[in-house]
């Protein structure tokens, strides 16, 4: 028996002392505010304070944790004087939230030893914390204000705010629905459903705000609660209930207004009808129906009964963009004070009464199957209740996920190792080298590009290569399902709630109707939570027991079993006029399907050639931020600046003079340029390189500084983007994707590369699959061009100019062209 205090709370604890104290805190204390992220003590999510000093969870053992104090995120969002959250939520830090609990604990630390600290120690120090989402900026400043105790946000913003979802079958006291999105019980609470996955994009929020702003209600009076499983929510842009392509507020745009004009105008004849007038004569305001000629009101609460018998109106008319109040300035979000204080569930939160969790054993190669397996030294391990063979590999099922995990190192598996036993990084880059040389299915044929190439005097040719990348969001997969005869229930962070429904009937041969789908936050998304295997490992195993499962993934399991962004190869031949300007331009992709899409191609070419060549080597591939636009980005942008070099000409004046026919592309271009002083740089020593890209409905201009370490090492300093998403909902949850943007992107850009060798990925965690630290993280500023067209998409177009924009200043710095991703000056 051990003994522990926690939060200033003493435990007793069973265990012979070797469980991380991670997974005591989370499966036996139930603070799961503490995060589970690699489990070998690099991505620094699971901080927490032994004594007031930063450990890692996951490496410390009961043992080890001896006679100090542990305190949790649990411990110290108890004060609602909390200096640093009340930061934190003013910054408007978290996106997805999921590593905010260990960036506050480390940062509780650091404030608490060296207050106040300047922004070396505070850059050297939470560099130790990984984000995904690229909220690094935030934290400093976040970090800033909460040291100095006068400042304005840290003392007026309050940590009280909470939004609960509820549960989808909690039976609401809502005694109006007008729509599936809207529903106002008699307290006058509205809850908004919101159908799309919260990943970290401030959907939730945005989806809030365009029924808010028609409903006439303050936002801060929102609930919100995620939408189940069901045909009426079906994205109309990609014809399954999914999140994906940038499409969220896109899809809502005109839909959640609508909803919450409806609800609007059904109150509002309900209050007509208890005053016996008619409804012309009334108006909605502040969550309340007024007749201005009596100065008579009516809240929507007292309405709601009356409203509800109502037929739906036909014909509405949306309020006209001059009368909005809510649309198009910052809001604050709703959900990110839960995230700050450790309260927001994801799914490797969820709990159910008698749920046991499970690990699965899976084939080390690719497409590999079991042969054979021996599981009595795992059913030996204390916990461990169940051994299962299911289609992707053996699970081990135990009362928690220590046991587990112990249970699944202990289990001998033989594998046998199929078809892609040799399959290599380098065998793959010579298929596609080979099939290059091959033509492909013909895509775009303007003009005579063939036909001038071959009269061209001057060829200028170029190939690049973009590897295999992980999704590496900062949760690993996970899913809890629990079948029952007749029913399935299933939680789980997904970003494909149709997807979910159908694979739970496939699996049991219940009816959809039978099947609940739960959604959680995300701590990531990406695309990978689009898939289906994890989803399918719980449902199986929860079906053959017939009891509550959670499947959980290890960083391990999570960074060598993805749906990975495919490599592929660009390559690419053009000439130029006497002008200097593209005459012909004839381009190649070669790779999987996902990696032949997304090229943009906007500057004005007489002949254009594009042809693509399928080469699919068998390794499993998925969407991955911005798909194959963040592949073809690089070529294109790339080349083009190759083009102006040849051609004599500055690289942002060359695009300026083949832009004049796509305006919207020159203006996010114009802006990024000027407001990086562009044309200051070369006399102030300064290395830019720039790139501009339309992706998922929005145009995007970036551009780069960079400088060269003595190490030769690429540091980029700063990054000056311009985006030109059609209407605005939001700006600051805008500023924050764009932010985060170029984290994920520079992560790729400078370490992403997933290799393989005998069939078997290489990468296993966050020490040979690095991401973007604090201290790696440049400036950003974001420039948002005033648009009246309707939305375009935020989430993913940030990404595909990052690339391109970088390796270009690395040429103005060094005169080297660098083609090949990641970006190394060593190769």
């Amino acid at each position: 028996m051990i003994e522990i205090t926690v939060n200033g709370k003493q435990y007793e604890v069973a265990s012979d002392g070797d469980m991380p104290l991670l997974w005591l805190l989370r499966d036996h204390l139930n603070l799961r505010g503490t995060k589970y992220g690699c489990g070998v003590g690099v991505c620094g999510i699971c901080t927490v304070l032994l004594d007031g000093a930063p450990a890692r969870a996951c490496m410390v053992t009961l043992s080890a944790v001896g006679k100090r104090g542990v305190t949790t995120i649990e411990g110290i969002s108890q004060d609602a004087n909390n200096s640093l959250i009340r930061s934190w939520i003013a910054e408007q830090v978290p996106q997805c939230g999921y590593c905010q609990p260990g960036q506050l604990m480390a940062a509780t630390a650091l404030l608490s030893h060296i207050p106040p600290p300047d922004a070396d120690t505070i850059r050297d120090t939470m560099s130790g914390v990984l984000c995904r989402c690229g909220t690094y900026l935030r934290i400093k400043r976040a970090l800033a204000a909460a040291a100095c105790p006068t400042s304005p946000k840290a003392t007026e913003t309050s940590i009280d705010r909470e939004v609960t979802l509820a549960p989808t079958d909690s039976g609401s006291p809502a005694l109006f629905t007008p729509n599936p999105w809207v529903r106002i019980n008699g307290n006058g609470e509205v809850t908004v459903v919101v159908d799309r996955s919260e990943m970290g994009q401030g959907i939730a929020t945005a989806l809030a705000m365009l029924v808010a702003e028609e409903l006439e209600v303050d936002i801060g009076q929102v609930g919100i609660e995620f939408a189940p499983a069901d045909d009426v929510y079906v994205n109309p842009r990609l014809g399954e209930q999914m999140t994906g392509g940038s499409t969220s507020v896109r899809a809502a745009w005109e839909p959640l207004r609508r909803a919450g004009a409806e609800a609007r105008e059904m109150l509002i004849r309900a209050a007509a009808a208890v005053w016996d007038i008619d409804a012309q004569e009334c108006l909605a305001a502040d969550g309340a129906v007024v007749h201005p000629a009596s100065g008579r009101r009516l809240g929507y609460g007292a309405l709601a009964q009356r409203a509800s018998v109502l037929p739906r109106p036909g014909q509405i008319a949306l309020k006209p963009r001059d009368q909005f109040k809510i649309l198009g300035r910052s809001i604050p979000r709703l959900d990110i004070p839960d995230m700050c204080k450790g309260k927001a569930s994801y799914g490797l939160d969820i709990r159910v009464p008698g749920m046991l969790v499970a690990v699965v054993a899976r084939s080390p190669v690719l497409g590999g199957k079991v042969t054979h397996f021996d599981g009595h030294r795992t059913m030996a391990v204390p916990g461990v209740r169940h051994i299962i063979e299911i289609e992707s590999g053996i699970a081990v099922v135990a009362d928690d996920t220590w046991s587990a995990l112990r249970g699944r190192q202990a289990l001998d598996v033989d594998w046998k190792a199929g078809k892609l036993a040799t399959l290599s990084s380098t065998l793959i880059r010579q298929r596609f080298e080979r099939a290059a040389r091959d033509r492909g299915k013909v895509i775009r044929d303007k003009g005579h590009a063939d036909r001038e190439l071959r009269r061209a005097r001057k060829r200028i040719e170029a190939i690049f290569t973009t590897p295999y990348l992980a999704h590496a969001t900062m949760e690993p997969m996970n899913c809890l399902a629990y079948v029952q005869p007749g029913r399935c229930d299933i939680w789980v962070p997904t970003q494909a709630q149709g997807g979910v429904r159908e694979s739970a009937c496939a699996l049991t041969g219940l009816e959809e109707k039978n099947v609940y789908v739960h959604t959680t936050f995300l701590g990531g998304g990406f695309g990978r939570r689009l898939e289906q295997d994890f989803v399918k490992e719980a449902v199986e195993i929860s079906h053959k027991l017939g009891l509550p499962v959670q499947v959980v993934w290890t960083r391990q399991d999570d960074m060598q079993h993805d749906f990975y962004r495919p490599a592929n190869l660009n390559r690419i031949k053009a000439t130029l006029g006497e002008n200097g300007l593209p005459l012909a331009w004839h381009q190649r992709i070669v790779g999987p399907a996902l990696a032949l899409q997304g090229v943009d191609l906007p500057y004005a070419i007489a002949n254009v050639h594009e042809e693509h060549v399928l080469v699919d080597a068998g390794v499993p591939t998925g969407a991955w931020r911005s798909v194959a636009a963040s592949q073809n980005a690089f070529a294109v942008e790339c080349f083009v600046d190759e083009l102006a070099y040849a051609a004599g000409f500055d690289p942002a004046e060359y695009r300026r003079l083949m832009l004049a026919d796509s305006p919207r592309h020159l203006a996010v271009l114009n802006r990024a340029v000027d407001q990086a002083g562009w044309n200051d740089a070369r006399t102030q020593g300064r290395h830019l390189g720039v790139a501009v890209y339309y992706s998922f409905g929005s145009w995007v201009g970036m551009v780069a500084e960079v400088a060269i370490t003595a190490m030769r090492n690429i540091e980029v300093r700063r990054v000056v983007c311009a985006i030109d998403c059609g209407s605005v909902i939001n700006p600051d949850a805008i500023a924050a994707q764009m932010e985060g943007a170029v984290a994920f992107a520079l992560s790729a850009a400078l370490y992403g590369d997933i290799t393989i060798e005998q069939g078997r990925v290489q990468q296993s965690s966050f020490q040979d699959y690095p991401i973007l630290t604090l201290a790696q993280m440049p400036a950003v500023e974001v420039h948002i061009i005033q648009s009246t067209e309707p939305p375009g998409g935020v989430g993913e177009p940030g990404i595909p100019p990052l690339a391109p924009a970088v390796a270009n200043a690395v040429f103005a710095a060094t005169g080297l062209r660098l083609r090949n991703l990641p970006l190394r000056l060593d190769r």
